[in-house]
């Protein structure tokens, strides 16, 4: 009994955690297409628009040691939050320029998750790619596969950016540049 009592749970939560994203999608989704909320939007006009702001979905990760670190415990910071694979070529490519960021942006939190779960990646895969280029931001590994079904990744790279308040301020689907991060970073600035 108490077994397929768990089971049951387990089948519950899962079937929730999928309707939560694809609620998150369609607000996403509703959002863009009403307000033009993208990554290579002006920051003069974003903020000018009177838009409603998207809660940002919590979530637990983990540290390659395996510590447990929250979305929820940077509130009161603006965040970049970065989905990604040591595999994907796009994502390969704009880490230099996510490292580059991170080392000039102080005030600004960089939760760059790597996708664990997806495409046969694994921890240490994504660790020797982070070593070998030297990057020095912070990794999150999402072990659960929970983050990005949250966020409804169904592409990588994407990216989101979190004003201070933890609210959805822009996302992008595929790789950034340097110029569009920066715009990003402005956005969620701007915001906070």
């Amino acid at each position: 009994m108490g077994k397929t009592l768990k089971t049951v749970l387990a089948l519950v939560l899962f079937i929730a955690l999928i309707f939560a994203a694809r609620g998150l999608y369609r607000t996403l989704a509703e959002k863009t297409d009403a307000d033009s909320i993208t990554m290579e939007a002006d920051p003069a006009d974003v903020e000018e628009e009177e838009t409603e702001a998207a809660p940002a979905p919590d979530f637990t990760v983990y540290t390659y040691s395996g510590d447990e670190v929250k979305l929820s415990d940077f509130l009161g910071k603006p965040v970049v939050l970065n989905f990604w694979a040591s595999w994907c070529p796009p994502c390969k490519a704009e880490l230099p320029d996510f490292n580059e960021a991170y080392l000039r942006e102080n005030d600004i939190v960089f939760m760059m998750v790597n996708l664990t779960t997806v495409g046969g990646e694994t921890k240490s895969s994504a660790k020797q790619l982070i070593d070998e280029m030297g990057y020095e931001f912070p990794v999150y590994y999402d072990t659960t596969g929970v983050a990005g079904s949250l966020y409804g990744v169904s592409a990588i790279p994407t990216t989101y950016m979190l004003d201070a308040d933890g609210n959805i301020v822009a996302y992008s689907v595929g790789m950034l540049s340097a110029e569009s991060l920066g715009q990003g970073i402005d956005l969620i600035r701007q915001k906070g």
